[in-house]
């Protein structure tokens, strides 16, 4: 790629006459040789420098080295660097033969021309200061001004203007990714002057579509995805990240504002829900949810990859070649790298993205979204005040439970246990309150036998009831109430003997238990278990009723007259820790309580005026849940909070920053994340830019790192979004190498134009759409993409910009204009991935978990291309046939083939299938009386011009072929006017829809179609 850069260095220096008069200028013509040829063993990394000579720093490359030097300043017959690359000797010759091929004389002579005149240096074009260059006399038009200048230095002359119609349909495309509207193009072919072409411009610009088409690219640079990337490459929610770079563009935010939020929004003052989800931006690297992943390691992975591509969005550069060792061709150092990487050390993310969730979940709610939400706290507010009320009628009703509840307590008696022992082999001690504490062994399955006086189990009724209340405790693991290591436990049988006779339980009643496991059943044994996770660390209780048999015991087991066996059959030693009982003497008394907290009715038993302040609130609370008084407005409440959660569950996420305290970041010897040897570094810009200009010894931040980027001293951002801005009018930055302008990148072919842009773009307030719109204004941008043999001669890559370029469309516009023509296109801007039709089996890789893709069924299937679910590992195959990139690292720049897989793509996917039967269909609609007035309509919406006499022929034949056929084979016209999801038309014959859908496909496969001109 670089001697292909080298050689058109030398064909602008050989089309401008050079000879031994010409300057030599290094950037130009010097920096690409060595670069290319010398920089690997001679240039900025020390790990690889051979003979302590280094070939990009003039002081290194003149110093004596014993007798010689490699240059000679004015001198090239005496300069070693000369005689090494002329040398015949297989072993002195420079580059050696396993580095390359040998300089050519070229080459050489323009080294030896550049010594004799001084061997002057430069620092990189790239990292020189920003000054604006005057621009040059002999056009009005600034960009046509610097153009036209080099021209004169060549024999290319300016093209013609381009047709207006291919005009029109070239700006559409290239400022909204959609076909203009037909009447609009058909004004301006009437038309077509400077003031109406203009207003088109300002039009465009305004569309909210601009906004779309500009994402297309940023997000390709940022790596968008809708998944993880890694493994089970999982989905993950960021919509509101593309939603807000969309908006950003249509509200024309300047640049910098752009750049900070995205880096740096979340650590703005009182940072606002948008800028919150800018900083999303820091999180869309690829992450993974594999449960062996070694997290450190990982987090190396998601620091290194920030860096890259901040380096490459913002800086142009390439950045990580540094992580293993300093840069080998710019002077990019591995301390570099490292202080770059901890800016954003602050960031709070896991290795391991357990089950694809991540450490931050933002909601953003819509508009819409947010009224709903506003209006619900308000009626919730609202109602809780009602629920809150203390009338007269309240307060005598809470009295009267209050009384109510002490006479239904008095009749539970706290049961000490007389003796307390485990089959188990636990051990068992009885507290002063009367609870029972287990320690010791703590087996898989237990039995706790709790023996107690007789006069604890009087019952004249024969009725009982018992409280087993389950009491956390310090000494239990996360405080119990259970043994088990995360403090849960499971209860499988409650069992009681009274004077020999057992009893039935006839109802049980937990405060709380596990899905599945329903505390309201009729009890003998608990079924399969009472477990009480989520709410360990806290007191729980459950409460039986039944009777005692008539019979006596009939069991085999040697037991007391009076015992309670607490039985755990299985569950890995999840045995009762701490734990309380309490009878009922009258267990029809029981009813009422079972939903009433023990705590609670302790309370009741405490005089008003001696509670506490939390007791009150506690007896209020449970009061409040079950008057009927309040009912109403309980039932009230509980429908507005279950429709607040409905829709807080319905409003879209995104994965924002969240700062917190920073990590260690060291530098990684050889880029090994195991090696901790490393100096540790803290933030730092790299050092051969201009420095940060900090006021404090505080620790930089990434807010510093967002401001200094678009510091008017920072040469390289505005350079870096100019050329690329540059490249999506023209096909190509002014600089070719628009993901690198170090020294392996192509130096700009018109240098003062592109520096002349970024000062301007920075002067006018880093305003974007003026930028475009100055680009879009010029007649270099206007002119024709047509060339004539001498002109591709002369300047085969147009670099000189003497005509436009064209150029396949990108993925998403080729789907986006089929959709747009045919009628079918979606409009609506923003919201949720879209899923469009994708063959089936596609996904049958897909793993942890195994997924089935589903199409959408609504509106959405008919979204544009931007909003289509980005799966990195399984990219959507029509995206994928037209070079779309799986976005694993930043994308500066798409390549564009040209394969038979496209055209098959073009005929055979649903989507523009089903295109093509809407396009035929109106088609059909339209008041035409033949085949030749209809077909003109066809084209006109699908290429804004009229058929030409050969594609009448041609498409009529295909029409009464396909209409034969389609007469006399009913089900194949069948088969293709029902693809997709549009309704077929009734009042359409089937065979005429289906002959003129392949006319419709046809149109929708042609390269003029899909082509930019």
């Amino acid at each position: 790629m670089t001697r292909f850069l080298v050689a058109c260095c030398l064909l602008l220096l050989l089309t401008s006459g050079l000879s031994a008069e010409t300057p030599i200028v290094f950037n130009r013509d010097v920096r690409p040789i060595l670069s290319d040829r010398c920089f690997a063993c001679h240039g900025p990394d020390a790990s690889s420098r051979a003979a302590d000579l280094r070939l990009d720093d003039r002081e290194s490359a003149t110093q004596d080295l014993g007798g010689h030097r490699a240059i000679v300043e004015g001198n090239a017959n005496q300069s070693e660097l000369i005689r090494r690359v002329t040398s015949s000797d297989e072993f002195e010759v420079m580059p050696p033969p396993e580095h390359g091929e040998p300089l050519t004389s070229t080459e050489i002579g323009v080294l030896r021309q550049w010594i004799n005149q001084g061997a002057r240096y430069q620092k990189h074009w790239s990292f020189e200061s920003l000054k604006r260059p005057a621009v040059p006399a002999g056009a009005a038009h600034p960009v046509d001004a610097f153009v036209r200048s080099q021209l004169k230095s060549t024999e290319l002359t300016p093209s013609a203007q381009a047709d207006p119609r291919i005009l029109a349909r070239r700006l559409a495309f290239d400022i909204t990714g959609l076909p203009p509207e037909t009447d609009v193009v058909d004004t301006f072919v009437t038309s077509p002057t400077d003031a109406n072409y203009q207003s088109m411009v300002n039009q465009l610009l305004e569309s909210p579509h601009y906004g779309e088409r500009m994402a297309i690219y940023w997000l390709d640079l940022v790596r968008y995805a809708d998944t993880l990337g890694y493994h089970g490459d999982q989905p993950r929610s960021v919509s509101p990240y593309r939603d807000y770079v969309i908006e950003a563009f249509n509200e024309n935010k300047p640049f910098d504002q752009f750049t900070i939020e995205q880096l740096a929004g979340d650590l703005l003052p009182e940072a606002t829900l948008t800028q919150k989800v800018a900083s999303t931006y820091n999180r869309l690297n690829r992450a993974s949810g594999e449960g062996g992943v070694q997290p450190k390691e990982y987090l190396a992975k998601y620091s290194a990859d920030r860096v890259r591509t901040t380096g490459a969005v913002w800086l142009g550069l390439t950045t990580g070649c540094a992580e293993c060792h300093d840069h080998k061709f710019d002077p990019i150092t591995a301390r570099d790298f490292y202080s770059f990487a901890a800016f954003f050390a602050d960031i709070k993310e896991q290795g391991i993205v357990r089950s694809a969730m991540h450490v931050a979940q933002l909601p953003v709610p819509t508009p819409e979204q947010e009224q709903q939400l506003a209006l619900l706290n308000k009626q919730i507010q609202e109602a809780e005040e009602r629920y809150q009320q203390r009338s007269p009628e309240i307060v005598a009703a809470r009295i009267a439970w209050e009384k109510k509840l002490k006479d239904q307590t008095d009749h539970w008696q706290i049961v000490t246990p007389r003796e307390a022992r485990s089959e188990g082999n636990a051990k068992l001690d009885i507290l002063e309150d009367g609870s029972v504490l287990a320690s010791g062994k703590n087996p898989d399955r237990d039995v706790y036998l709790l023996t107690v006086d007789a006069a604890e189990f009087s019952s004249q009724s024969g009725l009982i009831a018992l409280r087993l209340e389950l009491m956390p405790d310090k000494s239990l693991p996360k405080s119990g109430p259970g043994r088990a290591s995360n403090g849960n436990l499971v209860l499988h049988a409650v069992e009681m003997v009274v004077n020999n006779r057992k009893v039935k339980w006839d109802k049980a009643v937990a405060s709380h238990s596990q899905k599945n496991h329903s505390p309201q059943y009729v009890v003998d044994r608990l079924k399969n278990g009472w477990a009480i996770l989520p709410q360990t660390g806290k007191p729980q209780q459950l409460i039986l009723s039944g009777h005692v048999l008539d019979d006596p015991s009939s069991e085999e087991i040697q037991t007391k007259a009076y015992e309670i066996r607490l039985r755990q059959n299985h569950g890995g030693g999840h045995n009762l820790g701490r734990f309380r009982l309490s009878v009922s003497r009258d267990a029809e008394a029981v009813t009422s309580l079972l939903n009433i907290p023990g705590e609670v009715r302790q309370i009741a038993g405490v005089p008003a005026d001696e509670r506490t302040p939390d007791q009150q609130a506690t007896i209020d609370t449970i009061f409040r849940e079950q008057t009927p008084l309040l009912k109403e407005t309980r039932d009230l409440l509980s429908k507005l909070r279950q429709d607040k959660e409905k829709l807080e569950k319905s409003i879209v996420t995104t994965l924002a920053t969240t700062a917190t305290d920073p990590r260690t970041i060291r530098i990684l010897p050889r880029g090994n994340w195991m090696d901790d040897s490393g100096e540790v570094v803290d933030p730092a810009v790299p050092h051969f830019l201009p420095p940060f200009e900090q006021s404090s010894n505080e620790r930089l931040t990434r807010l510093d790192l967002a401001k200094w980027m678009t510091s008017k001293n920072n040469p390289l951002v505005a350079r870096t979004f100019v050329n690329r801005v540059w490249m999506l009018f023209f096909g190509q930055g002014l600089s070719r190498t628009v993901d690198d302008l170090g020294s392996q990148g192509q130096p700009p072919t018109h240098p003062e134009l592109l520096d002349w842009l970024a000062d301007e773009f920075i002067e006018s307030g880093w305003d974007v759409k003026h930028l475009i719109k100055l680009i879009v204004t010029s007649e270099t941008y206007r002119q024709s993409s047509n060339v004539d043999a001498e002109a591709r001669k002369k300047d085969p890559y147009n670099l000189q910009y003497s005509r436009q370029s064209r150029w396949r469309l990108d993925a998403e516009m080729i789907r986006d204009n089929a959709l747009s023509v045919s009628g079918l296109l979606n409009p609506a801007i923003g919201g949720a991935s879209a899923k469009p039709y994708q063959p089936a089996g596609y996904w049958a890789q897909l793993n942890f978990p195994k997924r089935t893709y589903q199409h959408d069924t609504g509106p959405n299937q008919y979204r544009r291309g931007v909003y289509t679910h980005w799966q990195r590992t399984f990219l959507h195959p029509s995206m994928l046939a037209f070079d779309a990139p799986a976005r694993e690292e930043c994308t500066a720049q798409r390549s564009r083939s040209n394969t038979p897989l496209q055209s098959l793509v073009l005929l055979n996917d649903p989507t523009f299938v089903e295109a093509a039967r809407a396009l035929a269909t109106e088609t059909i609609r339209q008041d035409a009386n033949d085949f030749a007035d209809r077909l003109s309509w066809m084209i006109h919406k699908t290429l804004m011009r009229a058929p030409r006499p050969e594609e009448v022929t041609l498409l009529k034949q295909l029409y009464q072929t396909d209409l034969a056929r389609y007469r006399s084979e009913a089900e194949a016209a069948q088969q293709i006017v029902t693809v997709g999801m549009t309704p077929v038309p009734e009042d359409i014959d089937q065979a005429e829809l289906a002959a003129w859908t392949s006319v419709a496909r046809t149109l929708l496969n042609l390269h003029e179609t899909i082509t930019r001109y």
